[in-house]
């Protein structure tokens, strides 16, 4: 009751709010690309070059994070696409199945892991993010380069550029490299950072809520209930499971959850737009799953154990 009191229904309400903003009162879609933009390459990047360059990384085994995490994950990713005639998706569907079933919202993640564990949360799930940011956006870009609809323009970029300019992975190991060189964050840098990072998870959320859509058609609830089951259920129980065989405890256990258990990320629909996904379903699986995970989410941490 705890984490859903202080946890789950402040994202509930911050979500919505940023829904009803969104189509009532700051309808402006030049306001919301804007806050996602900021979000996106400032806000969150702040808040994990903050976190990680500060975080004692002794306390967590990075080896055995990255087992637990990377595992899962890309098991999840390969079995969508071995299903793709099972399940008789074209090659964007087929993409967005496999965006909707790995990506992650980080900033709600954020949100659960500081509730459960404080700083240590943040911290954590900010090192989990240093391996699972850019693995999902190699999986994606990979599957959409290869899948996609060989006539959007990204394509001609090629997957590396999309990597290489990814801010989420340029702040993990930038924030990484303060870390291990014995650096930190540098006095001077330090309030500038804080003062960017403590907008992160109240505009990522008003975001994400803003580009909620729930519009799909019978066929897609097939794909998205698949999508769902494999994102909320499957993937944060197995890689539970292998996170604490292998020995990963408290903080970093609850953050190899919470990470795995997210819903997909608006993100995920700019990128399926990008590089010739099916943005419709996209959209649709990342609306469906955000309200799927307000149960989902404290039921799979209880289930596990770190709740």
């Amino acid at each position: 009751m705890y984490l859903v009191t202080t946890a789950i229904v402040p994202v509930v309400l911050v979500l919505v709010l940023g829904a009803v903003l969104r189509r009532w009162a700051v309808t402006d879609p030049g306001f919301w690309r804007g806050l996602e933009w900021m979000s996106y390459w400032v806000f969150t990047p702040a808040l994990f070059v903050g976190s990680i360059a500060r975080t004692d990384l002794t306390s967590v085994s990075l080896g055995l994070l990255a087992l637990g995490l990377a595992v899962p994950i890309l098991g999840t990713g390969l079995l969508v696409i071995a299903l793709r005639r099972v399940l008789r998706a074209d090659g964007p569907q087929l993409t967005s199945l496999v965006q909707g079933s790995i990506r992650i919202n980080t900033y709600i993640g954020l949100v659960f892991a500081s509730t459960l564990h404080g700083a240590d949360g943040v911290a954590t799930f900010a090192i989990a993010a240093a391996v699972v940011v850019p693995l999902v956006n190699i999986i994606s870009v990979t599957t959409l380069s290869i899948y996609g609809n060989e006539e959007s323009p990204a394509h001609r970029g090629g997957p590396w550029r999309e990597l290489a300019a990814n801010p989420l992975i340029l702040s993990c190991v930038g924030g990484l490299a303060l870390n291990l060189l014995g650096i930190g964050l540098p006095v001077a840098a330090a309030a500038p950072v804080d003062m960017l990072a403590a907008p992160a998870l109240l505009c990522g959320t008003l975001a994400a809520g803003a580009a909620i859509t729930l519009q799909f058609r019978l066929r897609d609830a097939l794909d998205i209930g698949m999508a769902s089951m494999l994102k909320l259920v499957a993937l944060p129980l197995a890689a539970g499971a292998i996170a604490h065989t292998v020995g990963v405890t408290g903080a970093a256990l609850a953050s190899v959850v919470i990470i795995c258990a997210l819903p997909t990320a608006p993100s995920a629909y700019i990128l399926a737009t990008r590089m010739g996904g099916d943005s419709r379903l996209m959209a649709s699986i990342t609306g469906v799953q955000t309200i799927l995970a307000t149960a989902t989410l404290p039921a799979v941490l209880t289930v596990v154990g770190v709740l």
